[in-house]
């Protein structure tokens, strides 16, 4: 690929990088950076800030070039930019295709500039400059997939089961996956997935979420009475259940529940809350700034993350979960398979049924134990600090483009 003097040269396509605030738009930053101060020439192609969307000005430039460091370069292009919240369907497709049609333009532009290419996805269209660059120009492809993207959007009920936009989109993803020279995946759920859905005669590698431990760490602040839920506000987190078992929760106990973070479903969380008059007992703090929010998370009781029960989702390791460990609170968390996995392995969270009498029952069971509270903290942060630190993925990553 390189002379074994040379540093190796990484371009990496995501959909999403801070200041857009989601779980890929940390991990990307993480492991870019990491990468950049192992001695790695990185370049991060994504489109100007979006995310959550209706929260960013629109940016009419088609280019803009930032240097993070002295091997990490940002370069954002143009692409739609949803104005609202929960976006229709119209203008949500067109978020996630114009980026990536234009990301083939300047993967070809830098062709000269990297010997791997990785695509960071959902949406499945990022893997398009992927794509060409390999079949154009040879480069080694590393396909990122962090989601099992159609599969869930069915059972949300964004795409319609059997209809042309799934068969299509089916038929996409297994020619990427199957003509990539590796994939990564974030959890051995969806490893089994693929292997399963679209028969994948290619390498498959673990490379986990993860949390960078220099930032996400157990903050000396003192305990509020409250427990934070702090991520996408979206159509795949149970949140509606956890509002109301807040109504059961709070007629025992003097506890707040935090809600970090912004997402298409926010304005309905909203209205339930004004509806069962909850306005003091939840409340919407919106996006908060990446370094606040583990001091908010240390300050908490208890993390939440909860997952919709669906067979879709049962592959899902949620970010905001290593988050809460690694800041040294349990967490509660609703779902199964990977989320069920990771409570157990951790012997930091509790599982939940997605009831609103469950969770206020769980909820309640941790409140009133302290002990176990701090224990499951403890077995939390050796956890993530064991495995899921972000350098230490960043250093597999390096290791496996070496070898290409």
């Amino acid at each position: 690929m390189t002379n074994s003097s040379d540093p190796t040269k990484i371009l990496i396509v995501s959909q999403h990088f801070p200041p857009d605030k989601s779980g890929n738009a940390s991990r990307i930053y993480d492991i870019s950076v990491n990468l950049s101060l192992d001695d790695v020439d990185v370049k991060v192609l994504a489109p100007f800030p979006s995310f959550p969307h209706g929260n960013f000005e629109k940016k009419n430039k088609i280019i803009k070039r930032k240097r993070i460091n002295s091997n990490l370069t940002l370069i954002n292009i143009f692409a739609w930019q949803p104005s609202i919240h929960d976006p229709g369907f119209i203008s949500r497709i067109l978020y996630y295709m114009t980026f990536p049609i234009h990301a083939v333009f300047w993967g070809f532009r830098y062709s000269k500039n990297y010997d791997v290419i990785i695509t960071s996805s959902p949406p499945i269209f990022t893997a398009i400059p992927g794509l060409f660059v390999n079949l154009f120009f040879k480069k080694k492809w590393i396909f990122d997939c962090r989601d099992m993207w159609i599969e869930a959007s069915i059972s949300l009920g964004f795409i319609k089961k059997g209809s042309f936009t799934e068969k299509i989109s089916k038929k996409f993803l297994f020619y990427c996956l199957n003509k990539a020279d590796i994939i990564f995946v974030t959890t051995d759920g969806i490893k089994d997935k693929l292997f399963c859905n679209y028969k994948i005669n290619k390498p498959i590698k673990i490379v986990p979420n993860g949390v960078d431990t220099q930032v996400f760490y157990p903050i000396s602040t003192n305990k509020c009475n409250q427990i934070i839920y702090s991520g996408n506000v979206g159509h795949a987190q149970d949140l509606e259940n956890c509002i109301l078992a807040m109504k059961n929760v709070t007629k025992n106990h003097d506890l707040k529940l935090i809600i970090v973070g912004d997402g298409d479903i926010k304005s309905r969380l909203q209205e339930i809350v004004r509806v069962n008059g909850m306005e003091q007992s939840v409340i919407f703090k919106g996006l908060v700034s990446r370094k606040e929010i583990p001091k908010m998370i240390s300050e908490s009781l208890i993390g939440l993350a909860p997952l919709k029960k669906l067979e879709s989702l049962d592959y899902a390791a949620p970010t905001k979960v290593y988050e809460y460990m690694a800041c040294k609170i349990p967490f509660l968390g609703c779902g199964a398979g990977e989320i069920e996995r990771i409570a157990k392995d951790s012997k930091a969270g509790i599982i939940s049924d997605n009831t609103p009498e469950s969770i206020a029952f769980n909820i309640c069971e941790l409140i009133q134990n302290r002990e176990l509270r701090e224990k499951m903290g403890q077995n939390g942060l050796e956890y993530v600090k064991n495995s899921y630190d972000r350098k230490t993925i960043a250093s597999k990553v390096k290791k496996i483009t070496e070898g290409l």
